[in-house]
């Protein structure tokens, strides 16, 4: 990496799963290290109240985005999901230590916290960009009540009601493409084809490529396959006004809104990108192995 080019940092914010014993036990060891090495340290007060964390240094995840040159997740890839979606907005890295089950987004082991945050603080560290996408339902973002939200990893549309089959037209640029019934549709990106996608039969995407791909759940007909489009494109979902109930949608499987009959959903690119810091030897295709257990040369 080039010197000049070299992120600084001087106030480092920790973020993690509120009332998870493991996830509290990780940052106060991390805590103590980054204290004893001299750093400015704020934590989110949702994590850091049941923590034996100084007053001032528990603040609001607003502040961490002001005041942070770099934001440690402590958790699962649930958590780092979560702080992607808040830091985004403030062009903030992310660091993430894994005490979840995968951990494709949190690569930093527990046991080597100490050392692999060490080896990024003192420069030694790979970073990366990935894209999020943002969904908006019937034009109602500006609303008193918005049904609008960003998703690192998926945005899916499913039946309100168990065993019940919804009906759904989707177009690509103003362009139909066409109609579905089945348990829904989930639109992913790169980042989350490791995820629900995959679950449903969906590709495994690089992150370096700009695409996301639209993988229909248990559709009706056995001619709707996924498919994977440019990133750049207009992805307008119309539910139709034919189902007898409502659907919801779902982003990133944390924030939920009702989709009504004839509603339209919009899903774009956002502007904003997640980034993220890595070990220097962080490798994607060795992570693909070891949590999806594919084989390797004896």
């Amino acid at each position: 990496m080039d010197p000049s080019n070299q992120l600084t940092f001087s106030t480092i914010g920790i973020m993690g799963k509120p009332k998870h014993n493991e996830v509290g036990e990780t940052i106060m060891t991390l805590f103590n290290f980054l204290e004893q090495e001299k750093y400015q340290l704020l934590v989110e007060d949702s994590v850091a109240k049941d923590l034996a964390i100084d007053k001032e240094q528990q603040v609001s995840w607003q502040t961490l985005g002001e005041q942070c040159d770099l934001v440690i997740v402590v958790g699962g890839d649930g958590s780092m999901l979560y702080a992607a979606r808040l830091m985004s907005d403030y062009n903030i890295p992310l660091l993430g230590v894994n005490r979840g089950y995968l951990g494709f987004l949190t690569d930093i082991q527990p046991q080597q916290v100490c050392e692999k945050v060490a080896e990024v603080l003192a420069g030694d560290y790979k970073e990366e960009k990935r894209f999020l996408l943002e969904a908006e339902i019937d034009g109602d973002k500006n609303s008193n009540n918005p049904r609008f939200s960003d998703a690192v990893n998926d945005i899916v549309l499913y039946p309100g009601e168990i065993s019940r089959m919804i009906e759904f037209e989707v177009y690509i640029n103003d362009s139909f493409v066409y109609s579905v019934r089945g348990d829904g549709l989930i639109i992913a990106t790169p980042t989350g084809s490791t995820a629900y996608s995959l679950s449903a039969g969906g590709p495994i995407m690089s992150p370096a490529i700009n695409a996301i791909s639209l993988v229909p759940m248990f559709p009706h007909t056995l001619s709707s396959r996924p498919i994977s489009i440019d990133a750049e494109s207009k992805v307008d979902i119309v539910f139709s006004k034919g189902n007898r109930n409502e659907a919801r949608l779902s982003c990133d499987g944390q924030v939920r809104f009702p989709v009504r009959q004839g509603e339209t959903i919009c899903i774009r690119k956002r502007k904003q990108e997640m980034w993220l810091l890595h070990p220097k030897d962080y490798d994607y295709f060795r992570l693909l192995r070891t949590k999806l257990g594919w084989g390797s040369k004896l």
